[in-house]
């Protein structure tokens, strides 16, 4: 925070002389340090130290891709439960403070799992795909509003809509690069590269997380790509070994895919819903997944005649 304000000295008492001072980070930092007991105790007196400045406004705590957040018993780290333990203090207190989370699918299953009461604290909110229509006022929309030269026509509109399946990160990314990679017609017409969009996209968002698995993970991946119910983005086991049987390769066992989709699952490439089947954690995923199938794929077997006629020119 940067506002300033008529601050007591560091503590909470009401008879020291007053002083104007910045509630900045060095500020939280100090009163962090001078706090007694354990870190969750520390943190709980910082929170209501800012509580006291800030006064009947409240303060919004956001935290963008907090799926990442996660305890590790191993190491004797616990980030994630440390946050819930020190917020649930503050909310019996009513402070007016407010935890906002933002993630993927499997956030809110990792928060149960740190700390049971975490489905009492907060209110999910599952953020869906756009529909069509709000999908084209997303890649409209905005260059209305700034004035652009640059425009995309309706065809152009509707391969960002397919490409895009309506989640809105993707739009953005999609519309972003256009713009940046846009080649220009003699017609004055602007043309979308979506192949080379998706090729981007492949590398610079898809490629990290496949380099997570180990190889027989992905195995499993690509399997659950061709499998995947595309109208609904999700997969079971059981399609999984089914799969495996006839796909050519060596078959995987029932036990083999639940403890492989528990490791996927930790490392964060799926999750399970409620109804107990599986989705890929970042939507989009089983499309890289089927385009490194093709790549990976030896080319179809030719005709000897074919053969022989290329072989002659």
């Amino acid at each position: 925070m940067s506002s300033r304000q008529a601050l007591t000295k560091i503590g909470f008492s009401a008879t020291s002389r007053r002083r104007e001072q910045t509630l900045d980070y060095d500020l939280l930092m100090r009163v962090y340090g001078e706090a007694p007991g354990l870190p969750s105790d520390k943190l709980k007196h910082v929170l209501m130290f800012a509580a006291e400045v800030v006064g009947p406004r409240g303060i919004v705590f956001a935290y963008d891709e907090a799926q990442n957040l996660a305890d590790h018993a191993a190491a004797k780290e616990f980030p994630l439960g440390l946050l819930l333990d020190v917020f649930k203090s503050i909310q019996r207190r009513e402070v007016r403070f407010m935890l906002v989370l933002s993630g993927l699918p499997m956030l809110f299953p990792r928060l149960v799992d740190s700390r049971t009461y975490a489905e009492r604290m907060f209110r999910v909110l599952q953020l869906e795909r756009l529909d069509e229509a709000s999908s084209r006022e997303a890649i409209v929309r905005p260059v209305e509003v700034m004035r652009s030269p640059v425009r995309f026509d309706a065809p152009a509109v509707a391969a960002i809509v397919e490409a895009s399946r309506g989640y809105p990160y993707f739009i953005q990314f999609i519309c972003h690069e256009a713009f940046a990679m846009m080649v220009q017609e003699s017609d004055g017409r602007f043309v979308v590269p979506a192949r080379d969009i998706v090729r981007k996209l492949d590398h610079d968002f898809f490629a990290a997380r496949w380099s997570r698995a180990t190889e027989r993970q992905r195995e499993l991946l690509l399997l659950a790509a061709r499998v995947e119910r595309e109208e609904v983005e999700e997969f079971t086991p059981a399609e999984l070994v089914e799969a495996s049987r006839t796909g050519g390769g060596k078959p995987f066992s029932s036990s083999g895919v639940a403890q492989m989709l528990a490791a996927l699952t930790e490392a964060g490439l799926v999750y399970q819903s409620r109804s107990g089947a599986y989705s890929f954690a970042v939507p989009l995923f089983g499309g890289f997944l089927r385009r490194q199938g093709e790549l990976a794929a030896p080319p179809p077997p030719q005709p000897a005649g074919e053969r022989s006629k290329r072989a002659g020119r």
